[in-house]
């Protein structure tokens, strides 16, 4: 089997939580423990100082904004929208350490030193853009309430998204619940969160980046994507989405009228398409002419809906709490001073920000994160959720292009930066609903969960789930109401795997060598056949793991994990006397503690607690993770610092164990 070849250094990102919030089981379930599984993994492949694992806070934005005006109303909060933030900042890290989530940093885009770090990077950023000739500046209106006399930012205004097919419960000024981008104009019956009356359009200068100069490069890109072993077919499919001619969808009834706007020549050329679902699709060449189809419509009074397709990106807003945008040569009358970065598109780059305060703080250059993120031998792994495809492909990628010059590629050269590798994981659902917080179905809160489950339980049960293939419920026992006491919990599937299964087989092994070999793992040659088979299924977990099929690695983990049980009992059974002199006792037991090593090698990333206790337990040093070739296939007796014939495991006490149940599961 030919081994996958792994790039030399690797940027991990987890996608950023907004700071107005703690973080929901969605966040840890959907995206931070994969995350964190392939970055252990990693680590352990490449070695920790070749791994950055990073993610933050996402501290701007009108949903912050929002959420701080409504709390400190009502007198729930005391103190200023920073340290709300910072609270909530705090809230995240907590959780994330409860789940065992080993970040190398993470940070936050408006706090601290990475704060300050990000800040300078999005200046720079901006001006790269700008002096590339990726700009541009349009007026475009935006909500305002004529009650309170402001303009409103996008989480103040409430509607109903305009995509088709969109089953968001919520829409906002410019993009839905479920992440869909589209103008503030198409906008379903817009309400403004402060007076609760319908507001005015007013018309605002801001920054764009033409994202339709980049089609052909972006085509270019997702072809290439189809060739990435594991790369997720539906987010393929999602982004080329984006890449599609632009187009409007009508009505049927309004077939006559449409023929009548044709015949006069009021509406520019388009091809015409009849929907499945009764609705007409009409097809231009260029955004100009469907916008001007569109106001055709809009005077015919038409409700009418637009298709995905490339649109200017905003990188700008007014929001206060946000970071001002650079001053820029030719900018007349300080139009600019009053812009600040839109969230979104500040929140793409602040990876690069955190890599660099990361590296930083260990006392590197500030430009060093360039050896990460531009470098032929490292890479950038993105893991995300399906809502955010749009940003983290079209938008993303095309600003990271821009920051390449006036031409452009995807595939640039060493030294460029370089378009990450998106990871992305359709919905985790509670039960089977989408929960969202601002939705109906309120998720539960990841800590709520650790009253039920260990972190091990829930991190193995999450790296199960075939996320990068479906939505899939999640069906906590605890949390159904309509649960039996009989009933099993779907959660604990593989949780028992650790806590009956590969814990008795780890204690089994322990116990007899300290009550028959005087604490010494007896030193001999590890049969042929077990040899093979565990070097079988470290190539096969590599491959998985190399395509990112999580849950296939889990399975490879459970398959042989309960092979070392069945292993042996063929050896000690009930009742059957047990003798060091025995030499096929003395040889299973060489023979499980290989098998046990090689379990505690692969399920190392997924059950980081349970496992590094093993480790500790017999007494050997941090290569038992190593995958070098030094080590990978090598037996426990090459792990050992000490001589074979003198090392000894620690005693573990009776009842102890590596992978315990959580005390209400008793």
């Amino acid at each position: 089997m030919n081994r996958p070849v792994f790039p030399k250094r690797v940027v991990i990102t987890g996608g950023m939580p907004y700071g107005n919030k703690d973080l929901h089981f969605g966040h840890i379930g959907g995206v931070f423990v994969h995350a964190d599984i392939f970055a252990r993994f990693m680590r352990d492949r490449l070695g920790r100082e070749n791994v950055i694992f990073i993610s933050g806070t996402d501290c701007y934005g009108s949903p912050i904004v929002e959420n701080y005006r409504q709390i400190s109303t009502s007198g729930e909060f005391k103190g200023t929208i920073e340290d709300f933030v910072r609270f909530n900042h705090n809230r995240q890290i907590e959780a994330l350490k409860a789940y065992s989530v080993d970040l190398n940093l993470f940070a936050a885009s408006g706090l601290d030193l990475s704060g300050e770090i990000h800040r300078q990077l999005c200046g720079e950023f901006f001006k790269r853009l700008y002096e590339n000739g990726h700009l541009i500046k349009l007026s475009s209106p935006q909500f305002f309430d004529t009650k309170y006399q402001v303009y409103l930012n996008g989480r103040q205004v409430n509607g109903h998204c305009p995509i088709p097919g969109c089953s968001s419960e919520k829409a906002y000024a410019d993009e839905c619940s479920l992440g869909h981008p589209y103008e503030p104009k198409d906008l379903i019956n817009p309400t403004s969160a402060l007076s609760g009356e319908k507001p005015e359009m007013r018309e605002v200068s801001n920054w764009y980046i033409d994202l339709e100069k980049f089609k052909s490069e972006l085509n270019s890109w997702a072809n290439t994507l189809e060739k990435i072993p594991g790369y997720r077919q539906f987010a393929i499919s999602s982004i080329k989405e984006f890449l599609e001619l632009p187009a409007i969808y009508i009505k049927q009834d309004h077939s006559d009228l449409l023929a009548e706007l044709s015949s006069g020549n009021e509406l520019p050329p388009y091809k015409r398409f009849d929907e499945k679902n009764k609705s007409i699709k009409l097809v231009f060449d260029t955004l100009e002419k469907r916008e001007s189809a569109c106001a055709v419509l809009s005077k015919k009074s038409v409700r009418y809906r637009t298709g995905k397709t490339l649109v200017p990106f905003r990188l700008t807003g007014n929001v206060e709490w946000g970071l001002p945008i650079p001053k820029i040569e030719n900018e007349q009358n300080g139009q600019n001073e009053k812009l600040t970065f839109w969230v979104w598109p500040e929140s793409l780059w602040a990876p690069i920000s955190f890599t660099a305060t990361y590296l930083k703080k260990i006392g590197h250059d500030l430009n060093e994160w360039k050896k990460w993120w531009c470098s032929d031998e490292a890479q950038v792994y993105q893991f995300i959720g399906e809502d955010n495809v749009f940003f983290y492909s079209v938008a993303e990628m095309s600003m990271f292009m821009g920051n390449q010059g006036k031409h452009v590629t995807p595939t640039p050269a060493d030294g460029e930066l370089k378009l990450p590798t998106l990871i992305v994981n359709y919905h985790l659902l509670f039960f089977d609903k989408k929960a969202s917080s601002s939705g109906k179905i309120v998720p539960p809160m990841a800590r709520e969960l650790l009253n039920h489950y260990t972190a091990d339980q829930l991190r193995t049960h999450f790296m199960a789930l075939w996320l990068g293939g479906r939505n899939v419920a999640f069906m906590p026992k605890p949390f159904n109401p309509n649960a039996k006491e009989k009933d099993a919990d779907p959660v604990l599937k593989e949780g028992n795997l650790l806590s009956n299964v590969l814990n008795k087989a780890v204690r089994t092994c322990f116990y007899t060598t300290q009550k028959y070999f005087d604490n010494q793992i007896p030193v001999g040659e590890v049969s042929a056949s077990v040899m093979e088979n565990a070097k079988k299924s470290i190539l096969e977990y590599e491959q998985v793991m190399f395509r990112h099929e999580f849950h296939q690695a889990m399975t490879i983990v459970d398959n042989y994990s309960r092979n070392i049980n069945k292993f042996w009992t063929q050896y000690f059974l009930p009742g059957q006397p047990i003798s060091k002199d025995n030499p096929e006792q003395r040889q299973a037991l060489i023979d499980a503690f290989h098998m046990v090593r090689v379990a505690m090698l692969l399920l190392h990333p997924i059950a980081p607690n349970g496992t590094e206790m093993v480790r500790d337990y017999l007494n050997l040093g941090d290569n038992f993770w190593s995958w070098d070739d030094r080590y990978l296939f090598a037996t426990i007796y090459d792990l050992m610092s000490d001589d074979p014939l003198s090392h000894k495991i620690k005693t573990l006490e009776p009842r102890v164990d590596f992978f315990p149940k959580h005390p209400t599961q008793f």
